[in-house]
């Protein structure tokens, strides 16, 4: 496996670098002139030639993406047009909400969905089948921003138990943090939970009827036995799929639950750069965005050579 690490970093590394070029390209074709958002559309030509000047927007379209590709392997990425500040130091602020939210979720959706998928495949057609399927068709079609505000009216508004929203800051202590994290974990896990319990479920049921677990309780294990030795490692392969799928939305797509909370998350910066045409911002964490998906299935794909031996054969 060690072997196929240079051919997947090189094939890695030219993904990140054609992803950065289409992303450059679209931000440049958006509508709208960031130095005219800046100085007001009642500001002089020559002002307005100058702060493009400054920006480096008159500046053909290759130079300014070398420019910044150049920037980005520096760290440096560039100055937020809207907030006067570093992007990389804007994105490491949201990122620590945002991560630990990611995390507290998707920790959450395993915690449910892997269980009740492998109980349910393991008494198909019982009670806790039926469960299963409930759960999973129901959070499934509730929106995560619903679930969020049913969080809010019932531990917020009535029973007062919870923050209805904002982000103390880690500063304030480990715990006021999470907090605030818990309902908007909650709300973002439970849909996922649904997808990862119909996955969990189906990878199980397959395994199950695999010559291996049949000479497994021919030997005469237990059904459990059998159940959690051999038919839910060799269903894994699916549903890290999912999960490497399911982090990268919780990453990149929390921001209605973020707006809902009022969370400083990358989701929100997102949001609010694209309203303000804030370019450098936008272009930084869709890059990210893109990076980690990129990263994430590398790291799915390596971990099916780790789980799976019949995959490293041939290569």
């Amino acid at each position: 496996m060690i072997a196929l690490l240079p051919r997947r970093i090189a094939g890695l590394a030219l993904t990140l670098l054609v992803v950065s070029l289409l992303i450059f390209a679209v931000m440049d074709l958006l509508p709208g002139d960031p130095a005219s958002i800046m100085l007001g559309t009642s500001a002089a030509p020559e002002t307005l030639a100058a702060l493009r000047h400054e920006l480096g927007l008159d500046q053909p379209l290759l130079l300014r993406y070398l420019a910044w590709l150049a920037g980005v392997f520096r760290g440096d990425l560039g100055q937020s047009y809207t907030y006067g500040v570093p992007v990389a130091g804007l994105i490491l602020e949201r990122l620590a909400v945002t991560l630990p939210l990611a995390l507290m979720a998707i920790a959450l959706s395993v915690a449910i969905a892997i269980p009740l998928g492998v109980l349910a495949a393991s008494r198909r057609g019982g009670v806790i089948d039926a469960v299963a399927s409930v759960f999973s068709q129901v959070s499934i079609a509730v929106p995560a921003f619903w679930v969020a505000l049913l969080l809010i009216i019932l531990f917020s508004t009535t029973l007062g138990i919870m923050p209805a929203g904002g982000f103390p800051g880690w500063s304030a202590g480990v715990w006021p943090s999470l907090k605030a994290l818990i309902m908007p974990s909650v709300a973002l896990a439970l849909p996922q939970a649904g997808v990862l319990t119909r996955v969990t479920r189906s990878a199980v049921l397959d395994t199950m009827h695999e010559d291996f677990t049949r000479t497994a309780k021919a030997k005469g294990l237990s059904a459990s036995r059998v159940l959690w030795r051999h038919s839910v490692p060799n269903a894994m392969i699916p549903i890290l799929t999912i999960l490497g799928l399911q982090f990268t939305f919780l990453v990149a797509g929390a921001v209605l639950v973020e707006n809902v909370f009022n969370l400083p998350g990358l989701g929100r910066l997102a949001f609010q750069a694209l309203s303000q045409r804030d370019i450098v911002v936008m272009q930084d964490v869709v890059l990210f965005f893109a990076a980690l998906v990129i990263v994430m299935n590398f790291i799915v794909d390596l971990s099916y050579l780790a789980i799976d031996p019949r995959l490293r054969k041939g290569m």
